[in-house]
């Protein structure tokens, strides 16, 4: 049976933290984290505050992704990125993942010096080492946990862990199933993505369909496949005030311009 890309992403994903591993034990990279000092920029307050007067867009950047290929490998992270703040954008979400989103920790870094929103380490994150990576290394004020590539034991020790180390954790679901999940693990921000990791392919109603079965008192995300205005306010009417939205505002000509018309 021919392997899942989401299978051949986790399997990429243990081998590089092996290699990791090599470099900077857990030990390490652990002591490192907690012994850290810097302020964290909240990623939960920002979406709770900008969502509370209307809508809030993490703003995300994306150089390719497995299911579309290259949709813009030469962006400049650092303009990117002061255009999503000059646009509006609540948060922004950077790609780490090399192998598969042509992503890097060099670009979470050039991001964070060319902007003040809060920051989420977008990965497949598998592993507490990549936790205390996140927070020792990136200096990230959020990082993605996936229902779907963790154990329910694994998911609320690692919302844990990342509080601890004072960042977020945006849970990804995307079935009835992962609610319960997330849930159970004292998700604080939900992240509802219209993709499916095992085919990548997407349905623009899935966000629609389930977050009326999220507890009121989490914020929920949509993630995936919003492309436009019209996006948003079918969205808006099921009850989503928050989206994270990388492929069009990459590809847009006018980012900053694409951006506040999102938002209107």
């Amino acid at each position: 049976m021919e392997k899942t890309i989401l299978k051949k992403i986790i399997e990429q994903k243990k081998i590089e933290i092996s290699e990791q591993k090599k470099i900077n034990s857990e030990q390490k990279i652990r002591e490192s984290a907690e012994k850290s000092s810097d302020k964290k920029r909240s990623f939960y307050n920002a979406l709770k505050k900008t969502a509370d007067s209307g809508i809030s867009i993490i703003a995300e950047i994306k150089r390719a992704s497995p299911s579309k290929g290259a949709i813009k490998i030469n962006l400049n992270a650092a303009n990117l990125a002061k255009a999503y703040q000059q646009g509006g954008a609540a948060a922004i979400s950077v790609l780490t993942d090399s192998h598969f989103f042509k992503g890097s920790f060099d670009d979470f870094k050039t991001v964070k010096k060319n902007c003040l929103l809060p920051m989420l380490r977008k990965d497949f994150i598998i592993s507490s080492y990549q936790i205390f990576q996140s927070a020792a290394l990136l200096k990230a004020d959020a990082i993605l946990l996936i229902v779907q590539i963790l154990s329910k034991e694994q998911l609320k020790d690692y919302i844990s862990l990342a509080r601890q180390l004072g960042m977020s954790a945006l849970v990804e679901i995307h079935s009835e199933k992962d609610i319960n999940s997330a849930h159970l693990a004292n998700a604080e921000i939900i992240g509802i993505n219209n993709r499916d990791l095992k085919t990548f392919k997407t349905n623009m109603k899935n966000a629609i369909r389930l977050v009326s079965m999220i507890d009121k008192k989490i914020i929920s995300v949509a993630a995936s496949g919003i492309k436009n205005k019209q996006d948003i306010k079918e969205s808006k009417k099921a009850g989503l005030y928050n989206f994270l939205i990388g492929e069009s505002l990459v590809k847009a000509d006018d980012t900053i311009s694409f951006l506040k018309n999102l938002l209107m």
